[in-house]
């Protein structure tokens, strides 16, 4: 989140509620909801790494702060612009659940990838009901059909995983 207030606040100062309505204007539904508690920790964190300067608006009794980029914030933004995002996932919260759990005797493996399975697939209809009603937001819908298209791939994970790893039934 950290990387996209410097980019909204690129262009222009904001105030912190103007950063949460740019965030939703553009990504709707498929934002986790931002409270206003998230916006204003991140911009006190982005103030205290020098990254952003918060000016108080005279004569508002609320203590009203608009922000706007310093020149260590328009480095950062450069950066993360610079950057690609990996894109390997070697780190699977799943995976690492299943297999230590399924070595311990904690779980029965294939319990455990049916509860994958089922989460997967209530994800899907989520957001194939997510992409039926919020159409207006072209970064929204590519946003939700590469969710889905994640999606099916860890499906097709969770095949792989069951045809390939020793799983035994009952480890729990």
């Amino acid at each position: 989140m950290r990387s996209l207030f410097l980019a909204l606040l690129a262009d222009e100062s904001r105030y912190g509620y103007e950063i949460k309505q740019a965030l939703e204007q553009e990504f709707g539904e498929t934002l986790p909801a931002l409270n206003a508690g998230q916006i204003y920790s991140t911009l006190a964190r982005l103030e205290r790494d020098g990254l952003v300067v918060g000016q108080s608006v005279e004569g508002d009794s609320r203590r009203k702060r608009v922000y706007e980029l310093t020149e260590a914030g328009r480095a950062a933004l450069t950066d993360w612009i610079a950057t690609p995002v990996p894109g390997t996932r070697l780190k699977d919260e799943f995976f690492m659940k299943l297999v230590i759990l399924a070595s311990a005797g904690l779980a029965d493996p294939k319990a455990l990838i049916a509860g994958q399975r089922r989460e997967y697939l209530q994800s899907l209809r989520d957001l194939d009901a997510m992409l039926a009603t919020d159409g207006a937001r072209p970064a929204a819908e590519l946003l939700a059909e590469g969710a889905v298209l994640h999606l099916k791939a860890d499906l097709e994970w969770l095949d792989l995983i069951e045809q390939r790893l020793p799983l035994r039934e009952g480890s729990a």
